[in-house]
């Protein structure tokens, strides 16, 4: 059984702890209070867009949209790297993915015929130079073995010619390394289009930028053109 001193400071501790919670209460009920006050009041002084009102629903709607197109440029740009078109498709820019095969499809096709040809003229050259240093003959099996249009051009209908087979291998060496050149490049311009769309997935396009040009004054003597842009 409790003393009496114990019982009545028990009662006042569960009065003041009442008193806190209610105290809590007023006091959160009176912030929220003041908040939507606060918001309305601030709602009040936004300017017109036309005949709408900017509200902070409006602003919640177009924070969500950026959020829901934002894409990871390192994402973007690890998937064109490792498969091109991929990052591409990351991005919703599906379109892209043919466009970007067309000119891998077309620099590879050149590079494997470059050096189709560049292999032709090699071989063609080492038999050229056997048969010129007397270790071969047009007779032998190599010469059979060259490929059948530069035969006559360039052994049989005015001899041997040499210099004209290093020359178009030196072209055809030449065409292959462009082509190469021209494959990676088309790799690498699709890892940077991932990139760059993905840091241009949130950017704001809608209707609400505009762009404004107006005379400005310089300073007492100049008179100049001013470029203001107006992002939503």
């Amino acid at each position: 059984m409790l003393l009496p001193n114990k019982k009545l400071l028990l009662l006042l501790l569960l009065f003041c702890f009442d008193g806190i919670i209610a105290a809590q209460t007023t006091a959160s009920i009176g912030l929220i209070r003041e908040e939507q006050s606060d918001a309305f009041s601030i709602r009040q002084q936004l300017p017109l867009s036309g005949d709408k009102w900017k509200t902070d629903a409006s602003y919640s709607d177009s924070v969500a949209e950026k959020r829901q197109r934002y894409r990871d440029p390192g994402k973007a740009a690890f998937r064109s790297a490792a498969l091109p078109g991929w990052g591409q498709v990351y991005n919703r820019r599906i379109w892209k993915v043919p466009v970007i095969y067309a000119g891998l499809g077309i620099t590879a096709g050149l590079f494997v015929d470059n050096l189709k040809w560049f292999k032709r003229f090699q071989y063609a050259c080492s038999v050229a130079d056997n048969i010129q240093n007397k270790k071969d003959s047009l007779s032998g099996p190599n010469f059979a073995k060259v490929y059948k249009t530069l035969k006559a051009p360039f052994f049989t209908d005015n001899g041997i010619d040499l210099a004209g087979l290093k020359s178009y291998r030196g072209q055809s060496r030449q065409y292959m390394d462009n082509s190469l050149a021209g494959f990676l490049l088309v790799w690498v311009l699709n890892v940077v289009d991932a990139t760059v769309d993905a840091h241009l997935s949130s950017f704001d396009v809608s209707p609400g930028l505009s762009l404004k040009i107006s005379p400005s004054l310089l300073n007492e003597n100049n008179i100049g053109m001013s470029l203001a842009v107006q992002l939503k």
